[in-house]
């Protein structure tokens, strides 16, 4: 029975073929299976026989990409600027944000914040990932950002800017923000006076917690307008790059002026042509120039934004829990681009702010951005005065972020001072040229590959808009620092004017420049009155090392050896053929070895080609080894192996493998010297010295601290935080006496104090009352005692003005001062207390009216006095 072959069926209509079943066959095996009935094969009247094997068949349906995104926001769809390249889609070269979230990339632990008119925190779309700790009232001096709310609804901007960064997704309300995932804050300082303070203010909260500051403002975009930030705002950006985000400098991101109708141009606009700011540029879902937008050689990026009336707006959280499909302007490409910057810092959170400006060049592309002005730079960057190096993609920044290292240190080289005056002559051009070697005497200064590069001028000039000035580069590049402004009639010129171009990124800065100005006038001047051209400087910024090369050719010299192992050759085919391959007359090297070679000689003269090594041999069997005197940085000498070994990632120098052995850190790390370790960022309880690239131990007080050991941020248990110190928390009674560094008795009117005398109580002792910032055994004449909550003790509230003393309340008086006259529980003075006529008040008074409040009006004197 065991070898017996059920038939099932004939085979369909096949006449001939049929299918048996053998009981004992493994359904699941992975092999044959073999035995009796294999005999099958020798019946004569079998002539075909087939195992039957599973195959694996897909049914050819399309399938929905295992990648796609879905979100439940209502108006998703209706976010045209995320979803192009889709049919019927007008905008045809996507920012790629969708692909950067696919990445997982969406914006988490990374904080953005709007300076403008202030957000809606309680917005639904908005909740989620508000952020109070990056949120201030510079207006109203408080912690709350809301916006001050209006018939006409002024105060929406920054409500609707935050919905671009962060709005939350899949919460089936209103929109998705670039950065969904990340934490949203805002900082009202536009709806009121907008000072130098305000803006210095706003510019400088909380730069350790905030990591891109988003603005979407600047002086008017009128066309004749010359104006940036002052000189405490200057100091609070320079503050921001140094300082901020423990020193890798905080992100300032600009929208770069909607002043093209008026003919501006955003070079006068001090903040969108600072070194330190992104400004950031629109174009249209067609890919034109907008109608409002100011072109400029300091901007860096563009983003899709509002166009004509008949192409479509930005959709987006607007006020009062509402949303909007009508936001416009550059004020929309500034958040956007704030948003892409915060995946790029989840991707990496040790870029710095000039390596975010780098990643933008890199990585934005024209597409199809359409202007006549591109033009391809002395180092091979596309770039237009429209659209900077072009359009933003999300994809590209993330993944460059990924794998990113710091770009070297940023040099300041003041190429040329010219204080010599010159005319400007009407049409024709004045041409002044600066041969410079970049500072190349001056290892601190000097400039080779250009980052940013600023001519500060001074002109006189009856007609200021008549003017338009270039600079051209030793590469070539011309960079338009002004254009005409046909609206700008002052003759006040240009004093110590800062323009900036972006144009020359990565161009050798050695050579000669050349400054171009013309005065085209757009209408009849006095002839005789020409500009002038008092002094111009030119300074450059960018680095002595390649920034993108620095790190392949391992940085200086004394990383040579790292790089001297040789390449592999091609591996050569085994087989019983190699051996024909050696010459027969082939003999042994002779020769002088390397004097790193050890006892057993050498192939040839190389430090390659030792058979043992002295001190320490590098490399491996795969990619060669050498023998050499010392291991390289990134390398430990192993003696008994006499072996270069590779230390820990992070570690430049090291005595082990172990994570815990660092002697030294490489670029980007800090050495935790307790530990032996290089962290990126320094533990709880130590803080980053930047000097020295050590994380050096916090006062024992203290939790955490920045800058200095004693300069507390978080205290620990049993300490309190007080002026950036942590101090004991003293028993009732006494308080933390910082001289003699102990706890020491209060006054003794004081129940708790912060200093020894009576004036510096905080609560008084029992049965004691506190007035005018002194514990005293009873209120003084003129006060009264009060409850007051949360207090242990009575306030002595000061009695009304009129009253000599008083009970329960001010105005209750129980005695009045001086020229004043008693009427009930008030004091009302003598010269407003008088009678319209004696008889008629004695008649009053005699009939008892006067407690009527209409007749002691009439008679006050007489209704006041005794009997």
């Amino acid at each position: 029975m065991d070898n017996i072959l059920f038939l099932v069926l004939q085979i369909g209509n096949l006449e001939d073929f049929y299918h048996f079943h053998h009981s004992k066959t493994f359904k699941r095996s992975t092999l044959s299976s073999r035995g009796p009935h294999t005999f099958l094969r020798m019946d004569p009247q079998v002539k075909w026989l087939q195992q039957q094997k599973v195959k694996r068949r897909v049914k050819r349906q399309v399938r929905s990409d295992p990648q796609t995104l879905y979100f439940n926001d209502p108006i998703w769809s209706n976010m045209w600027y995320m979803h192009c390249g889709d049919k019927n889609s007008r905008c045809r070269s996507e920012m790629n944000v969708q692909a950067a979230w696919k990445r997982g990339y969406t914006g988490k632990n990374v904080v953005v914040t709007i300076l403008d008119d202030g957000i809606e925190r309680n917005h639904p779309d908005l909740a989620p990932n508000y952020d109070s700790y990056a949120s201030y009232d510079v207006n109203g001096n408080d912690y709350d950002p809301s916006p001050r709310y209006d018939a006409s609804n002024e105060n929406k901007h920054g409500t609707r800017c935050a919905g671009e960064v962060a709005a939350s997704a899949n919460n089936s309300y209103c929109i998705v923000g670039i950065a969904y995932n990340a934490k949203i804050g805002g900082i009202r300082m536009l709806d009121g006076d907008v000072t130098d303070v305000v803006e210095a203010k706003s510019l400088g909260i909380r730069p350790n917690y905030i990591d891109i500051y988003s603005a979407s403002w600047g002086p008017d975009d009128d066309g004749k307008t010359v104006d940036g930030p002052g000189r405490l705002a200057k100091q609070a950006f320079e503050y921001g790059i140094k300082k901020g985000r423990q020193g890798l400098g905080s992100i300032f991101v600009w929208a770069s002026g909607n002043g093209g109708r008026e003919g501006d141009y955003c070079s006068c606009d001090g903040y969108t042509n600072s070194i330190y700011t992104i400004s950031v540029s629109s174009t249209t879902e067609n890919g034109y120039k907008p109608w409002y937008l100011e072109e400029c050689a300091s901007t860096l990026a563009t983003t899709y934004s509002s166009g004509a009336f008949y192409e479509r707006k930005i959709v987006t959280t607007d006020l009062r829990q509402r949303c909007t499909d009508g936001h416009t302007g550059t004020s929309v490409s500034a958040p956007m681009v704030a948003g892409i910057i915060a995946l790029a810092l989840e991707a990496n959170s040790q870029l710095t702010w000039r390596d975010v400006q780098h990643l933008l060049v890199k990585t934005s592309r024209p597409a199809h951005l359409k202007a006549n002005d591109w033009k391809v730079n002395g180092a091979g960057h596309k770039v237009s005065h429209l659209y900077g190096f072009g359009l933003v993609d999300a994809e590209a920044i993330v993944l460059e972020a990924k794998k990113w290292r710091a770009v070297p240190s940023q040099h300041v080289c003041i190429a040329t001072s010219d204080k010599r005056p010159r005319s400007i002559p009407i049409v024709q051009v004045l041409r002044t040229t600066a041969l410079t070697n970049a500072c190349a005497d001056h290892s601190d200064q000097r400039v080779v590959h250009l980052e940013h590069v600023v001519v500060r001028i001074s002109i006189s000039h009856p007609r200021r808009g008549d003017l338009q000035i270039h600079l051209i580069s030793p590469s070539g590049t011309k960079s338009q620092l002004l254009a005409k402004r046909l609206l700008d009639f002052s003759n006040e010129g240009f004093t110590n004017w800062e323009f900036m171009t972006v144009h020359c990124w990565g161009e050798k800065a050695e050579g000669e420049w050349t400054l171009e100005i013309q005065d085209l006038p757009s209408q009849v001047r006095n002839p005789e009155k020409q500009g002038k051209l008092k002094e111009w400087t030119l300074i450059l910024y960018g680095t002595a090392e390649h920034p993108y090369h620095t790190f392949s050719s391992h940085q200086s010299r004394s990383r040579m050896l790292e790089l001297s192992v040789p390449e592999p050759e091609p591996p050569k085919a085994a087989g019983p053929s190699m051996q024909a391959e050696i010459p027969e007359d082939e003999e042994d090297y002779t020769g002088v070895c390397h004097p790193e070679c050890g006892d057993k000689g050498c192939d040839g003269p190389n430090a390659d080609q030792c058979l043992n090594c002295v001190h320490f041999s590098l490399g491996s069997a795969k990619t060669g080894r050498k023998c050499v005197s010392e291991c390289p940085l990134g390398y430990f000498g192993d003696k008994a192996a006499r072996r270069c070994r590779r230390c820990h990632k992070g570690c430049e120098t090291c005595s082990s493998r172990s994570p815990t052995h660092c002697l030294s850190c490489r670029r980007g790390f800090y050495h935790h010297q307790e530990m032996s370790t290089c962290v990126t960022v320094c533990p709880a309880g130590f803080y980053a010295d930047e000097s020295q690239k050590h994380c050096l131990k916090c006062h024992p007080s203290c939790k955490k601290c920045t800058d200095e050991p004693e300069k507390c941020s978080i205290c620990k248990e049993g300490f309190s935080l007080a002026r950036g110190s942590c101090i004991p928390d003293c028993e009732p009674g006494t308080y933390f006496d910082s001289e003699l560094i102990q706890c020491t008795e209060c006054h003794s009117t004081c129940r708790t104090c912060v200093g020894p005398s009576k004036e510096e109580c905080i609560h008084c002792a029992k049965n004691f009352y506190f007035q005018d910032w002194k514990c005293v055994p009873a209120c003084s004449e003129g006060y009264y005692p009060e409850e007051m909550p949360g207090f242990p003790h009575k306030v002595c509230r000061r009695c009304d003005d009129s009253c000599l003393s008083c009970e329960g309340s001010s105005r209750n008086c129980s005695r009045c001062k001086a020229g004043f006259m008693q009427l009930g529980t008030s004091c009302i003075s003598n010269l407003t207390c008088s009678n319209a006529d004696e008889t008629f008040c004695e008649m009053v008074k005699s009939n008892r009216l006067c407690e009527r409040k209409l007749f002691i009006q009439f008679c006050c004197r007489t209704c006041l006095l005794a009997g």
